[in-house]
């Protein structure tokens, strides 16, 4: 079935279904005929709402979960809401001002991303992502620890504190000295320098001959740089804040979903892959439901915004995950703007 486009519906039709939507978004609940004419200000009587109402229904907009019931949103109807008819609300004052606390604490920028993103779980009542790409910290010191005959571990100390470590494959029989003069020449050429300009800088020297190393020192440098590169190259950083939220009072009655929405969360290559897909574009992308096949099984939506610098450059993207039922006139522009928070921190 085709659902019909807004310009198709009457007036009262238009004005029903957006009671019933808002109704339903605010309560969890189908809502009734006697519930309209009792909360609006159509002047129908409850037999004439339900008239429309079947009229909805048989267009694909709504649906009755029992034949009792009130109707709720089908999904198709949630999309036509959200693309026509949703009026969307700013975020109030305090809530920018808790986003942009918790974006502008100091120390290293995955802790200022991973709060910004607990802030944006916590006021929207949803799980809040943000996938950047893993940032390249800019070098201060570097060493290696053997391991075993053939292996090292590569310890990399960055400007802002952090501290990273990676095992490398090294020739059979390095000796010490030969760790030593690797690590030295790294801390002393490399310091100040991201890992692709440092990587930049041994590829020229070592092709030069112009590096005071020998041929095994030289080797570890290669291979230590390398292992980082490749390592940030393929991992994006993804961050998942405030899962818990998603088991409150109205998802406790459906157990299954929300068990399935948490297992779907931890597949956290797919869920990057699907905040991948709405780097493209300026708009704010919405899926709801089995419009992503991801999170198609607990019937969620996601609200994903691309992250972007001051010269247009997408350097991330945040979101948040959540039922179908959410209030999306509140958390879109919510997600809108910690995307522009976050474009001032990762610029």
């Amino acid at each position: 079935m085709t659902t019909p486009p807004i310009h198709e519906l009457t007036d009262r039709a238009r004005d029903v279904f957006r009671i019933v939507v808002e109704s339903y978004l605010d309560s969890g609940a189908p809502v009734g005929s006697r519930t309209i004419s009792k909360i609006s200000a159509l002047n129908l009587s409850p037999a004439s709402i339900r008239n429309v109402m079947q009229d909805l229904e048989e267009a694909g907009l709504l649906a009755a979960p029992h034949t009792s019931a009130g109707r709720m949103p089908t999904q198709s109807g949630l999309r036509l809401f959200v693309d026509g008819m949703m009026q969307a609300s700013a975020p109030s004052a305090e809530e920018r001002a808790a986003i942009e606390s918790r974006a502008g604490q100091t120390g290293p920028i995955e802790e200022a991303l991973a709060s910004t993103t607990a802030a944006l779980s916590g006021l929207s009542s949803c799980a809040g992502l943000v996938l950047v790409p893993k940032s390249e910290p800019v070098l201060r010191q570097f060493g290696f620890v053997p391991l075993s005959h053939d292996r090292a571990l590569a310890v990399l100390v960055g400007e802002d504190g952090s501290v990273e470590n990676r095992v490398v494959e090294i020739p059979g029989g390095i000796d010490a000295g030969s760790l030593q003069q690797a690590a030295n020449y790294m801390s002393a050429m490399l310091s100040g320098l991201t890992l692709s300009e440092a990587r930049a800088r041994i590829e020229r020297d070592l092709g030069q001959q112009r590096a005071a190393l020998d041929s095994a020192a030289a080797t570890l440098v290669e291979r230590g740089l390398a292992v980082w590169s490749e390592d940030g190259d393929r991992r994006p950083v993804l961050i998942v804040r405030g899962q818990a939220r998603l088991i409150d009072t109205a998802a406790a009655e459906d157990l299954d979903r929300v068990r399935q929405l948490l297992d779907e969360l931890e597949g956290k290559e797919e869920i990057a892959r699907l905040l991948d897909s709405a780097r493209e574009g300026e708009a704010t992308r919405i899926f709801i439901g089995s419009e992503n096949k991801l999170f198609a099984l607990s019937g969620s939506s996601v609200i994903a915004k691309p992250v972007r610098a001051l010269d247009g450059r997408v350097v991330g993207v945040v979101g948040v995950i959540g039922p179908t039922r959410l209030n999306y006139a509140r958390v879109v522009p919510m997600v809108d703007f910690t995307a522009a928070t976050l474009a001032r921190l990762l610029a």
